[in-house]
């Protein structure tokens, strides 16, 4: 490449950076292709948290729709999720139809969410999921075990700041600090907060249902097990500012002390 060449592309790729990171993203799985139904089930989450939901990044998943909706219908339900505050950014893999779908939309199938359905497709169907319920009484943890024996977990030396996250993809988190609020711990596998758990927590992040939050200081915004989630606007008494454990049963969140 000669010098003036090569001096030319220096130029043009001073104009934009491209890297390669962890967003966390919401997944709306639409059961009903009813957009004003659609629009009103998502005003009721978005009313209930507005600082997590409003002009929240969503992943539409249109898998639990059967028959499969045409291009018009996709349009109606994409605008129903727009004027109930939140942004469709992409679609969840799915099947040959929704490549094809994703296509005409000009709408990306988003990567974290096609792990997931290739994790479903290797494992039973999971069940609906539902908006977690606090509880206690938790039985002893069992310990982990995966059919690829044990991962290192990523260790954080240090708290995750506010507006920071941090992912351990394929393992577990390990946070030796404090989690700040409006901070993200996200992990494929368990999350262990060794201090104050204030931000936002969201273990099994591919869909791991046996995956566990602990955390020295309970005062979460939200918490998530396989998504499953709670999100705390007050939080329960008899949890706030202790040190707990969250776990999923029966595709209900349950929190205990320890």
């Amino acid at each position: 490449m000669s010098g003036s060449a090569a001096e030319c592309r220096t130029e043009i790729l001073e104009a934009a950076d491209l890297r390669f990171g962890q967003v966390g993203i919401a997944s709306v799985r639409v059961r009903s292709s009813d957009p004003a139904a659609l629009k009103a089930a998502l005003e009721v989450r978005v009313r209930e948290a507005p600082q997590l939901f409003v002009r929240a990044p969503v992943v539409v998943d249109l898998s639990f729709l059967s028959p499969h909706p045409d291009d018009e219908a996709v349009h109606a339900m994409l605008a129903a999720v727009r004027a109930a505050g939140m942004l469709p950014v992409g679609l969840a893999y799915g099947d040959s139809e929704t490549d094809a779908l994703s296509l005409r939309l000009g709408l990306p199938l988003i990567a974290k969410f096609r792990a997931a359905y290739e994790r479903a497709e290797r494992t039973s169907p999971s069940d609906a999921e539902s908006i977690a319920v606090p509880e206690t009484g938790a039985p002893a943890a069992p310990a982990p075990a995966g059919a690829d024996g044990p991962k290192v977990a990523l260790q954080q030396h240090g708290s995750v700041r506010t507006g920071q996250q941090v992912y351990a993809r394929g393992a577990d988190l390990v946070v030796v600090g404090a989690v700040a609020n409006g901070a993200e711990a996200l992990a494929d596998g368990n999350i262990h907060v060794y201090g104050a758990l204030r931000g936002r927590a969201f273990a099994g992040a591919l869909g791991d249902k046996s995956t566990r939050i602990f955390c020295s200081e309970f005062r979460a915004e939200i918490v998530s097990i396989a998504g499953h989630y709670r999100v705390f606007e007050e939080l329960p008494e008899e949890f706030a500012g202790r040190a707990v454990q969250i776990w999923l049963e029966h595709d209900k969140l349950r929190i205990a002390g320890f």
